[in-house]
């Protein structure tokens, strides 16, 4: 066994190959923890009974579902402990704010006026307000300037409200950190654009960095990099500070970039999580950043310093226990580090690092504010060892950021200091490479790796353009720049990233060029182990052998590895490098000689997560997913979770009874599957992520359950589906077929302008437009083509004026449960998940209610479905119209349970595996009206037109209820419902 001190690092070598700097597991910790008397019962304040927790709201680019992971850790946790919990948030898409996670929950706008209303309700003797992000911790500190949680007899908990004062703004926290010896980058604040050209000319000019005080994903920040943009991003930074005060820094692109997650408990004994490093280097927003965990290429003695700054800056912002994440820049070449920022909350890393370790620290940092030590506390993975030893991991961590710049039109995509992300993917090797290669496969995007994967290879040309800005792709053009020739130090020169990484990434590429040469046949055992143990996947394989001549496919791989012996093996996420053996079934796979995971008698069904959040599928998603995991507990059956997204509680270790955190791509689910053998899967829960592999499932004789996958791919096909509608007698706008610009043409022409471009298989009305003349039908057909070469695409009749209507429903083969019926504020022609909806309908008429339900049923019956089923319907002059049908759970479904207090997700998944609808109490509890309110991301993108259409734009939304319509949230939608519509 190897004793180190705390943070001290070892080098360690696989397959004779470098591949990270380990800290190890900490058998004598450098730091002498201070202990209380403890019993037993391991005492917990007893002062307090009854907690208020505030949410996070609505998803935003900044702030996403990893605050719904850690609300819904920290309240489980307090329930745990007896306590009494309170909780605000006006986000429905959140398992957080479902009936088991408080016992009362507010879904209620997140203002200081609502606050002030539930405290004068409910009397709470403490607030925890670490755990909503920064709208949280800013509602909380608005209330401690007015006094109010004193004023009240409320006792903050899990932070110093004069610590959040400090860590935000810029200039105290500038102050404290020369006061206690902590290195900064040179800066001053500035309250006006004459304050920041005067601080800009004692820095030496530009480049310099905005940042502006007290924002979320540094809104309004950025580099400032030549005169023409000064005036602008200033003027902008300070219209984004809720004070009106941005910091103004000198640059340090291009230094290392570096964030530890600490918890603190009242003894004041801290222990470090995680180290994470952005591979990206400064300037990028670490939200926005490439990050491996752990750290890669600090010395020992580096690390060791910003072990020490951070625990000193933590000790520094007030006595408090709980979480807090530091930020600190590492100039390459030296040992200079400066600290770039602090957050004494659970940030976005927080959620990073509980899934990279297996170390859950929201749930920790709960414990730590209601008065338990870490020495008291057990690891909740191992059950044996203590949470106060820091985790240590003999695997690789890479997170990679999501993107959904094909959204916007116009959009700037480089990455700056201002978060442009809207998720994030998470994977587990053995080895930084193979780490790399999972997390390509987890993103979406349609690629099987880091390339190789018969995707078009862009010019020397391109390559270099998107090298020398940081872009979404940069590791890819890396890739693709080592396969033109290029050095390591040529690259590192224009990337600024460090060439540790980039000798990874030219080892990767090197496994390439190596088997281009080969055939199938002349593949040997050592070659084909070698790529796999580098986390390329069958497809990628096979490209490169066809390389050869002859084509070779991804079966045809997967049968010769499996011959051979080569199947992946499942590892234990333990946070202590196989110290202790784990008590908690949370898994990776690798290509590793020892097997972890063990496979019980019991039956089991395989749930497929939803992948990194997009616009289009989001954290709603990950609701149902959490839904079904309990669903299929309740009907007996052993829940076996498949994800990659690290912000969800779908990912948390101890929700499903076991859970494989993989990408979910077809050859590492067959993998698990082949492993596991369940009775079947589910698709339904997890978005399109899931329901692509549909077709592969059925051709591999796997069991889906609940509606056949024959029906659910039949609904996507347009074309094919309005012939069934035709056959049933229900009506749908006029329409055709096309696969090229001069059948779509044509059948425009036939129609009538406007019409509705609507390709099939595609999520979030991705490639959905309305054209009004034939020029703007080329176009939009053109892009069709190149996006989704593959696919039909659709040219409806566009219904001006028709009001929309959103069905979500669940049938049993029999019976019809209406979910709920909303009706859109918005006009038909705004996407269903951009539009102001209203549950139940506020204007339909009861024959076309009476309609929809007929319409509802009668589909659901020919088709038969089995579990979920959302109808979209447009209603011109009483006349109801089916614009679509969807088969599986969709982004309404937690709205719907929120307003109605049903559990949606949870009865049509029991119906999918066997139960009656008469089994369950289908009564709604909901009074007046529920309202569904959009999020829209235009703040972050300053430069594109805020305009709504076909094509999905939201990022989050809300809920509020209203008892009639002159409430403001009815009236001002209302008001504008026509205005921002456009193609």
């Amino acid at each position: 066994m190897m004793i180190l001190r705390a943070g001290q690092a070892v080098r360690r070598t696989y397959n004779g190959q470098l591949v990270r700097y380990l800290p190890t597991y900490i058998i004598l910790p450098k730091r002498k923890f201070n202990t209380k008397p403890t019993n037993l019962l391991m005492p917990r304040r007893n002062d307090i009974h009854k907690i208020l927790i505030i949410g996070s709201g609505p998803i935003v680019i900044g702030q996403a579902c990893e605050f719904d992971y850690s609300g819904t850790q920290a309240c489980r946790s307090l329930k745990d402990d007896g306590y009494e919990v309170v909780l605000i948030n006006s986000n429905p898409a959140t398992i957080m704010t479902d009936p088991m996670m408080a016992d009362s929950i507010y879904l209620k706008p997140l203002t200081t006026e609502s606050i002030k209303e539930i405290v004068e309700k409910e009397k709470p003797d403490a607030v925890l307000p670490t755990m909503g992000g920064q709208t949280g911790l800013n509602l909380a500190r608005d209330l401690q300037h007015e006094n109010f949680w004193t004023d009240n007899g409320v006792k903050v908990i899990g932070v110093n409200m004069d610590a959040v004062d400090i860590t935000e703004d810029r200039q105290q926290f500038r102050d404290l950190m020369e006061k206690i010896g902590i290195d900064q980058c040179r800066s001053r604040t500035a309250n006006s654009l004459l304050d920041a050209k005067e601080i800009i000319e004692e820095l030496g000019g530009l480049p310099i960095v905005i940042r502006p005080s007290f924002t979320l994903g540094g809104t309004g920040g950025g580099i400032v990099w030549n005169e023409d943009e000064l005036e602008r991003k200033v003027l902008r930074g300070l219209e984004m500070s809720p004070v009106h005060q941005v910091l103004i820094e000198e640059s340090i692109f291009g230094w290392k970039e570096f964030e530890l997650e600490l918890l603190r408990d009242d003894n004041d004994n801290v222990v470090i999580v995680c180290p994470v490093e952005n591979v990206d280097p400064c300037g990028i927003h670490t939200g926005d950043s490439l990050t491996v965990a752990p750290h890669q290429t600090l010395t020992d003695k580096q690390y060791q310093i910003l072990r020490d700054n951070a625990i000193k800056m933590m000790n520094s912002i007030g006595d408090f226990a709980g979480g807090c994440n530091v930020q600190f820049a590492v100039e390459p070449g030296s040992d200079r580090v400066v600290a770039i920022e602090i957050n004494p909350r659970v940030s976005r890393s927080s959620a990073l690092a509980s899934k990279a370790t297996g170390y859950p620290i929201a749930k920790i940092a709960t414990k730590l504010a209601v008065g338990y030590t870490l020495d008291e506390l057990p690891n909740p993975i191992t059950q044996v060892s203590s949470a106060c030893f820091e985790p240590s991991i003999d695997y690789v961590v890479v997170k990679i950021p999501r993107f959904n710049f094909e959204k916007f039109h116009n959009v700037d995509e480089e990455l700056t200091t201002q978060m442009k992300a809207v998720g994030e993917v998470m994977s587990i090797g053995r080895t930084f490479p193979e780490a790399l290669n999972k997390a390509w496969q987890s993103l979406e995007i349609g690629r099987s790796g880091l390339g190789a994967d018969g995707y078009a290879e862009p010019d020397r040309k391109e390559v270099r353009e998107r090298l020398i800005k940081p872009y979404w792709d940069r590791t890819l053009n890396i890739r693709n720049a080592f396969k033109f020739g290029a050095s390591v130090e040529e690259i590192a020169d224009i990337t600024k990233v460090d060439p540790w990484f980039l000798q990874q990434i030219r080892y990767m590429v090197s496994l390439e060029n190596k088997t281009e040469g080969h055939t199938l046949e002349s593949f040997t055992k050592k070659d084909l182990l070698e790529v796999k143990q580098a986390g390329f996947s069958d497809v990628q394989i096979a490209w490169l052998l066809s390389k050869a001549g002859e084509k070779v496919t991804e079966n045809q791989v997967r049968k010769k590895r499996l011959e051979m012996g080569i199947k992946p093996s499942f590892k234990l996420v333990d946070t202590c490098a196989a110290e202790f053996p784990a008590q908690t079934p949370y898994f990776y796979s690798t290509y590793d000689s020892d097997n972890e995971s063990e496979v019980s008698d019991k039956k089991k069904v395989l749930i497929l997560g939803s992948g990194p959040n997009r616009i289009g599928q989001g954290i709603e998603f990950d609701y149902s997913c959490v839904h079904a995991v309990m669903a299929a507990q309740d009907m007996g059956y052993e829940a076996i979770m498949v994800n990659c997204n690290p912000e969800t509680v779908s990912t948390d270790f101890d929700i499903a009874d076991k859970l494989y955190f993989e990408p979910v791509f077809w050859e590492r689910v067959l993998d698990i599957y082949e492993h596991e053998q369940p009775e079947g899967v589910i698709l339904q829960v997890g978005g399109q992520t899931a329901l692509k592999l549909g077709k592969k499932f059925v051709e591999a004789g796997i069991k889906i359950f609940g509606t056949e996958f024959e029906m659910i791919d039949f609904a996507e096909d347009r074309g094919e589906f309005s012939k069934f509608l035709k056959k049933l007698d229900i009506p749908f706008p006029e329409y055709g077929t096309a696969r090229n610009v001069e059948d779509a043409i044509e059948i425009a022409r036939n129609i009538g302008y406007p019409v509705l471009i609507r390709p099939s298989y595609v999520l979030g009305g991705q490639g959905m437009r309305i054209a009004v003349k034939e020029d703007e039908m080329k176009g939009y057909v053109d892009r069709i083509l190149q996006t989704h070469p593959e696919n039909d695409f659709l040219i409806d009749k566009y219904l001006d004026k028709a009001v929309e209507v959103d069905v979500d429903a669940v049938f049993d083969g029999k019976q019809l449960h209406i979910a709920g019926i909303m009706q859109h504020i918005e006009p038909a022609g705004v996407h269903s998940g951009d539009s102001t909806a209203v549950l139940p309908p506020y204007s339909l008429s009861d024959e076309v209610i009476k309609t929809i339900e007929e319409y509802q049923y009668r589909i659901a019956k020919n088709m038969n479905i089995i579990g979920f089923l959302n109808v979209q319907y447009a209603v011109k002059d009483e006349k109801v119209y089916v614009l679509e049908a969807n088969p599986r759970s969709t982004r309404t479904i937690p709205f719907l349970a929120k307003a109605t207090q049903r559990p949606e997700a949870a009865i049509a998944v029991k119906v999918m595996l066997g139960a009656k609808l008469t089994e369950f109490d289908l009564v709604s509890k909901l009074k007046n009206w529920a309202v569904k309110e959009p999020v829209f991301p235009f703040d972050k993108f300053p430069e594109v037109k805020k305009e709504l259409g076909p094509e999905m734009k939201s990022t989050g939304e809300s809920i509020y209820f209203m008892e009639n319509f002159n409430d403001e949230h009815f009236k001002k939608p209302f008001e504008f419902k026509n205005l921002y519509l456009s193609k």
